[in-house]
């Protein structure tokens, strides 16, 4: 089977557009009409939702083993059976225990069908240059939520929130399975790997402590913002509006920096572009700080611009710094923490807007800063385990 860049890149770019739209962003459109619907508060919804992204950190780092040892194919594929079963369950939910089981089998589809594992069984395809197909496919899948939100509010609108969820499930039987069985290649030898497999010793070392803390404290903002921007816009003075309008230019803004990352600073080491993506969002918040409500839209220009690289850098500064060998395992260890941080963030930070209003973004900021802080202290190239 071909491995040439641009139809893997083109089918994972689909499948994790599928992915994100049906899990990740299905509650902000859904979470209210399914409480509504069991008679329970929309906070169990987004309980039982953090509940499945814990289980999908737990699960990272055995899903990413998988993929060094078989590649992403099998993996992959599997995770759309899965999602299509939680999606399933999702629809015929009566109780909260229901409700309960439904997160946490998404949770095992996100632990094997999102970023991490896409970019774990690229770097399995490709080794050292996995980079561009990474940003490749963060270009595609930057617009999961432009695709997923209006698509699940029309579910939602015209044959109910069961269907909907109905609906997303037969996408990944139909549309996310065959093109990831179809076009991504199989490994060689992939069934005497696994006979032969012996866990990897990867040592938990300053490198992977701090790289762990970075991507943690930005996916806590990241969470945040994703929970509770047009909140904390109106609370620095925009409008409902403004904050509306600042929220839809997030997107936009994200696709427009990884093409900026394509095309320009893949010239670079992955440190430089992942330390730049750490500063913009203290320079928003000191824009909209000193302008107010007015300047919510640059402000969300400049974390959208972050947070863009940021899902790029994810993958791509790892395999830059430790190479290809175990990159899925040790892309699941890194990447744990911030899994667990994203879970936590918008009833972290929701408690905190009650008490700050809009000088959250201090904490925001000062969380942002800290991470560049510690990129500075990670080595370009520490000494890269034998092969």
């Amino acid at each position: 089977m071909s491995t040439r860049p641009l139809p893997i890149i083109l089918a994972l770019g689909t499948t994790q557009t599928l992915a994100w739209a049906s899990s990740m962003y299905l509650p902000a459109i859904l979470a209210d009409p399914m409480a509504r619907d069991l008679g329970v508060s929309s906070n169990w919804v987004f309980a039982a939702f953090s509940a499945a992204l814990v289980l999908s950190a737990l699960l990272g780092p055995r899903i990413g083993r998988q993929i060094d040892l078989v590649g992403g194919r099998s993996v992959l594929s599997m995770s759309n059976l899965v999602f299509a079963g939680g999606l399933t369950l999702l629809g015929f939910a009566t109780s909260i225990p229901l409700l309960v089981i439904a997160w946490l089998v998404l949770g095992i589809g996100m632990g094997a069908g999102l970023y991490d594992a896409a970019f774990a069984a690229l770097g399995r395809i490709y080794g050292d240059a996995a980079r561009r197909s990474i940003t490749g496919i963060t270009l595609l899948a930057g617009f999961a939520s432009t695709v997923g939100w209006p698509l699940s509010a029309w579910g939602l609108e015209t044959i109910g929130w069961r269907n909907t969820c109905f609906a997303w499930a037969a996408a990944h039987i139909l549309i996310g399975l065959p093109l990831n069985w179809l076009m991504l290649p199989a490994v060689k030898g992939a069934k005497a790997a696994v006979a032969a497999a012996v866990k990897p010793q990867i040592v938990i070392d300053r490198t992977m402590i701090l790289l762990a803390f970075v991507f943690a404290a930005a996916w806590t903002v990241t969470g945040a913002m994703a929970a509770h921007l047009p909140r904390i816009l109106e609370a620095a003075g925009a409008t409902s509006s403004q904050a509306v309008f600042a929220g839809a230019l997030i997107g936009p803004a994200q696709v427009a920096a990884r093409m900026f990352e394509a095309s320009f600073l893949s010239r670079f080491h992955p440190l430089l572009s992942t330390r730049l993506a750490c500063i913009t969002h203290p320079i928003g918040a000191a824009i909209l700080a000193l302008a107010g409500g007015g300047a919510a839209s640059l402000f969300a220009i400049f974390h959208g611009t972050g947070n863009g690289i940021l899902t790029i850098a994810r993958g791509t500064l790892p395999l830059a710094i430790f190479g290809p060998k175990d990159y899925g395992y040790r892309l699941g260890i890194i990447g744990a923490p911030a899994r667990m941080a994203q879970a936590a963030a918008p009833l972290m930070f929701g408690l905190l807007i009650d008490t700050m209003g809009s000088r959250v973004l201090i904490v925001s900021s000062a969380l942002s800063l800290s991470a560049l802080l510690a990129l500075f202290l990670v080595p370009n190239h520490p000494p890269r385990p034998e092969a």
